[in-house]
């Protein structure tokens, strides 16, 4: 993969490590709009437009170097790969989702919108964070930014429960006014286990959502995320019918080590795409 930066756009040559529709659709972001052969992408207050070929991306935005470390460019996927189809349950799922490549999100939009998923469908998700956009984001040109801290800090559980979320409202109200900007420093900075301690102290985070805030906001790749569909692919693989959540996180972490984030993105695209049980 060949990457030219030209005056407000990045072009990458070879698509065999970067997929923006595999990208984009296995759950690790929710501000995105895809259509065609275009897709635009929102982080923070920060917006890109792609656009591709069978061989080539172009990424076109006003912050490339945003979007350089967003979209992980400096990683080199083949490299995961190679390493992980070495591994015979995992190979065909590498082999289908080629083009995944997993995102250094913003954190505090990621505890937010991870709040927000938990037992949600993506249509509803993706509604009840434009909402919060719109009701406290900042206007941008044609789009609103994802909201401060310091902005949603002014909502009401009444806002919330108009965005749509339900019972998590008062749950993200309470994360929302404990929350500071020093805590978010912290969690950049803090080692994995007391990211782990201090996500799991706040109100909506349950271990599979401080794992994918982990996993997508907070670069920490030696996680294995398990909701309904990695259940099922532990159970495919063992032959078991085992709902215990944390052992199987345990096991699957102990399994792919420094790539179970990779190997988490892997299994869940290929299982959900493929309706696999």
């Amino acid at each position: 993969m060949q990457i030219l930066q030209k005056k407000d756009s990045l072009l990458i040559k070879g698509t065999e490590d970067f997929n923006v529709i595999q990208t984009l659709n296995c759950g690790q972001i929710f501000r995105y709009v895809i259509d065609g052969d275009t897709a635009v992408v929102y982080s923070k207050d920060k917006k890109a437009l792609l656009t591709w070929t069978n061989d080539t991306i172009e990424i076109t935005s006003k912050d490339l170097d945003y979007f350089y470390h967003f979209f992980d460019l400096s990683r080199d996927y083949s490299v995961i790969k190679s390493t992980l189809k070495n591994d015979e349950f995992l190979a065909p799922a590498v082999e289908y989702g080629y083009g995944i490549r997993i995102l250094n999100n913003d954190a505090f939009e990621m505890i937010v919108s991870f709040i927000i998923s938990a037992n949600n469908n993506i249509k509803r998700i993706k509604n009840s964070i434009e909402y919060l956009c719109k009701k406290f984001g900042e206007k941008s040109d044609d789009y609103h930014a994802f909201p401060t801290l310091s902005a949603l800090k002014k909502a009401t559980i009444s806002d919330y429960k108009d965005a749509g979320l339900g019972y998590r409202a008062e749950q993200m109200h309470d994360t929302i006014q404990r929350l500071t900007e020093r805590d978010i420093i912290y969690l950049q900075q803090a080692d994995k286990d007391e990211k782990m301690k201090f996500l799991l102290s706040l109100k909506g985070v349950g271990e599979k959502v401080a794992n994918c805030i982990m996993l997508f906001g907070l670069g920490v790749r030696d996680v294995f995320p398990v909701d309904t569909w990695i259940n099922k692919v532990y159970n495919h693989l063992t032959g078991s019918e085992n709902n215990d959540r944390k052992k199987i996180t345990r096991e699957l972490t102990a399994r792919y080590k420094d790539l179970s984030g990779f190997a988490q993105q892997y299994f869940f695209y290929y299982f959900r795409e493929n309706k696999i049980k």
